[in-house]
């Protein structure tokens, strides 16, 4: 019963604080920083510097989860969620949202490992299913926020809707503060904290699975976070019309999920995982060729497509690998991964629209997934070409 109300409890407030900072990012964020005055560039800079944050200390605050324990963490993180957007109305240049934005990233940096590794240590009774519930309430954030944030933004300033995220983020201590700390399954004494951090590091960085996962989808993120920095800028269309595209993209990955996550077990993780970047990449290639919300809402959809075929096979791939006793410092590293590719996706396309303009951008970008995807092709069929050669040997 008691972990019952644990898991609800995790999911509700991870739902509410990813709902709520995801109205902050797309497209309240690259809105408000134009406004600001933000070159193109630097708009990059700023959409991507909270992610930056995570990418540094996903890992570190995962194996400390590991040592002291989840709530405490969780707690923190709620902190800076609820409090960090009511500062946003002091700030009035591009520089101090920089500055704000390294900070907030806090937010995700902390409950990006801790909450996966909470869930999982609920017990291994039905874990698979509760990871798959937990993750569709997390994906539903990332429909819901864009789609009020650009709502929003139709009759209010971008500054009072930063204050509406933080009264919503404050819901979230409700259920954090109802958890309960998980037992640790054998008690041991606690080792050298420089030896823990070594050897978690150690094991992480040896886990092939863990850099391949968190590799391939980094490069996707690439894609997706240009997308999410510069469309709402460039695309032409209302606001709303933005954040509504955000929202079914994350609608359709949700509701294809399963579907994709079943392709990934009868396919092979690698087929699956090719023909989801295809997917993403053709709609990059062709988005500023699409006429009318019609078809930027249909590109919608094939990205959410491709976002449902790649994730579950990438996750697949890493989660049988990783030490047991060191699953948060395994999830920091695979979320170090990937915040470096939504990093680097904002900073690129701000170049690339700098050098070039938009339309080159997302077809550059599009042409990098389609190249991904050769390459996973390839590893793929390497790796089955393996199996064949010791099964004849054999």
């Amino acid at each position: 019963m008691k972990r019952t109300l644990n898991f609800v409890g995790i999911t509700a407030a991870d739902f509410i604080v990813r709902s709520a900072y995801q109205m902050g990012k797309t497209p309240l964020l690259p809105t408000f920083a134009a406004a600001l005055g933000a070159a193109d560039m630097f708009l990059g800079f700023i959409v991507s510097v909270s992610t930056l944050t995570g990418m540094v200390l996903k890992p570190v605050i995962g194996m400390l989860s590991d040592r002291w324990g989840r709530r405490w963490w969780l707690i923190v993180g709620t902190g800076f969620f609820a409090g960090m957007p009511f500062l946003y109305r002091f700030i009035h240049t591009p520089e101090g949202l920089f500055g704000i934005r390294i900070v907030h990233g806090l937010a995700t940096a902390i409950y990006g490992p801790v909450t996966l590794a909470f869930v999982v240590e609920q017990g291994p009774k039905r874990r698979a299913e509760k990871l798959g519930w937990f993750s569709l309430a997390r994906n539903a954030g990332y429909i819901v926020g864009p789609a009020v944030a650009g709502w929003l933004l139709l009759t209010m300033q971008p500054v009072r809707v930063f204050t509406i995220i933080g009264l919503l983020s404050c819901l979230a201590f409700i259920p954090i503060l109802l958890l309960s700390e998980p037992a640790p399954p054998i008690k041991t004494a606690r080792p050298p904290l420089r030896w823990q951090i070594a050897h978690a590091l150690k094991s992480g960085t040896r886990t092939p699975s863990v850099w391949l996962s968190g590799g391939l989808e980094s490069t996707v993120f690439i894609g997706l976070y240009a997308a999410k920095a510069f469309l709402p800028i460039y695309a032409g269309v209302s606001v709303a019309v933005v954040g509504a595209f955000f929202a079914i993209q994350e609608g359709a990955h949700m509701v294809l999920r399963p579907i994709g996550g079943r392709a990934g077990d009868r396919l092979g993780y690698f087929r699956a995982i090719c023909g989801g970047m295809v997917l993403i990449g053709l709609a990059l290639l062709f988005i500023t060729w699409a006429h009318g919300t019609f078809g930027l809402m249909a590109l919608a959809i094939l990205i959410g497509a491709g976002q449902a075929l790649v994730f579950p096979s990438t996750v697949a791939l890493a989660s049988t690998q990783i030490d047991e006793h060191h699953i948060g410092a395994g999830m920091g590293l695979i979320g170090t991964l990937k915040n470096a590719g939504k990093v680097a996706g904002p900073i690129l396309g701000g170049v690339l629209i700098h050098w070039l303009d938009f339309s080159l951008m997302f077809r550059f970008m599009g042409l990098l997934l389609l190249l991904g995807a050769g390459m996973v092709w390839y590893w793929g069929k390497r790796g089955q070409d393996r199996i064949r050669l010791s099964d004849q040997k054999l």
